[in-house]
């Protein structure tokens, strides 16, 4: 199964996170640009991120992709159909008008993050299967590096290409580029090798299978908290800049494309420094190069609206610490996988993670309401900190477990009455 090329591999999962990740960005960013420059009021504005709803709930589904696909072919299958009907989607949306139409395009836009969370679910499971444990570091990375790689072109060279060409025209290059971020999938092709004998729980016990494994508890509260000292940084980052006397296109360029470029930078980093250190020490490392950038944030809070060039390192740091922690994130997650359940066990894992996030992002301006951004900076390198001594704990290496459960399932599905089962044949990579 491990058989296809690690370099292959590399250059196909960065492919297919940059197809979901830059029209993603696009809808999220450049569309309520576009809407306030067609007069839209700010509450319309706002119900546009309700769009991101599927990619909340894209475990609902996950059960029924992993129940329909045994082999890699299967899920190679799912992408290319979800991809396929994301670009008509994203096609389809440009025949209509943002300024007449703006509910059959919000419509549209759902549908599009249904689809392209349904191809995130399939990659991510495929990714799983694919990667051998050692490659999991730099195959994570790749997706870790195409959303920020896919959120700098999304919301700043899309939004630059708007300009010169049109909505509908932009909606074309936009819908060819996901259709063309297919080809790498040639490599996954069919192949008979030996296929392991397994048995799947019932579609509907998918889930609380994943909750009833050992070690569970501890993951979801490591997930709750890896992201704890930087999201609050990272919204509020934007108002902070704005109350220091930065101008709209300054912040654009800072927070967007600076920013954004040096979190693509340390998604790579992570990917090595996980690989080279291994994951619990990375994880801690990563937890408190964190603190520090939340300390750099601090320190700009003393210079009020002198902090010119000095914001900056603070941005890199920043983003760079929340892409190393992505990347650590999608590396772990790998591990707590069941057989036959990669696409559920991995999204959940991703999911927990994604919502204590959003919790904090929330809470976060509440608190600088309260304590001001000075506070709120402060609060955010002592949960890094915590974090960090909490990590060393929190984290288990899960991935002999499930290799041991899965040799364990194999010798319970073998019949005792024939001695040399026929093997089956499976299609999957090579």
């Amino acid at each position: 199964m491990n058989d296809f090329p690690a370099s292959k591999k590399y250059t196909l999962l960065l492919s297919l996170y940059l197809a979901q990740a830059i029209p993603m960005s696009f809808f999220s960013t450049v569309v309520p640009v576009i809407m306030r420059m067609e007069n839209y009021s700010l509450a319309s504005i706002g119900l546009l991120q309700l769009v991101k709803v599927p990619w909340i709930l894209k475990f609902v589904w996950a059960p029924w992709i992993d129940k329909s696909s045994s082999t890699n072919y299967q899920y190679k299958r799912w992408i290319i159909g979800a991809e396929i009907f994301y670009a008509i989607v994203i096609v389809a949306i440009g025949f209509f008008d943002l300024s007449s139409d703006f509910s059959t395009i919000v419509v549209l836009m759902v549908g599009a993050f249904v689809l392209s969370a349904t191809q995130d679910i399939s990659s991510d499971a495929l990714a799983v299967r694919i990667l051998a444990v050692s490659q999991r570091s730099y195959g994570n990375s790749m997706q870790s590096a195409g959303s920020f790689l896919g959120t700098l072109i999304g919301s700043g060279v899309l939004l630059y290409l708007y300009t010169l060409v049109g909505w509908q025209n932009l909606l074309l290059v936009l819908a060819g580029f996901v259709v063309l971020a297919l080809a790498p999938l040639k490599w996954v092709s069919k192949t008979p090798v030996l296929e392991r004998n397994k048995k799947r729980q019932p579609l509907l016990q998918s889930i609380p299978g994943f909750f009833r494994q050992k070690g569970t508890a501890r993951r979801i509260v490591l997930l709750s908290l890896v992201y704890s000292g930087l999201i609050g940084m990272l919204a509020m980052m934007k108002p902070f800049m704005v109350d220091a006397g930065f101008s709209v296109s300054r912040i654009a360029f800072i927070a967007g494309i600076f920013g954004t470029a040096f979190g693509a930078g340390g998604a790579f980093l992570g990917g090595f420094f996980a690989s080279e250190m291994g994951k619990r020490n990375s994880i801690r490392r990563f937890a408190l190069y964190g603190s520090l950038s939340a300390f750099a944030m601090i320190g700009l809070t003393f210079y009020e609206q002198s902090i010119s060039w000095m914001i900056f390192p603070a941005v890199a740091m920043v983003w760079s610490a929340y892409s190393m922690a992505s990347t650590a994130v999608y590396t772990i997650s790998m591990e707590m996988v069941r057989k036959g359940h990669e696409g559920t066990d991995y999204t959940l894992q991703i999911v927990i993670s994604h919502l204590s996030g959003i919790v904090v992002a929330i809470g976060s301006g509440k608190l600088a309401d309260i304590i001001g951004y000075r506070g709120l900076f402060s609060l955010e390198a002592i949960l890094g900190i915590l974090f960090f001594i909490l990590s060393k704990r929190l984290y288990q290496d899960h991935t002999k477990t499930t290799e041991e459960n899965i040799l364990h399932e194999e010798k319970q599905n073998i019949h005792p009455a024939s001695p040399n089962p026929e093997p089956k044949v499976e299609e999957t990579t090579v």
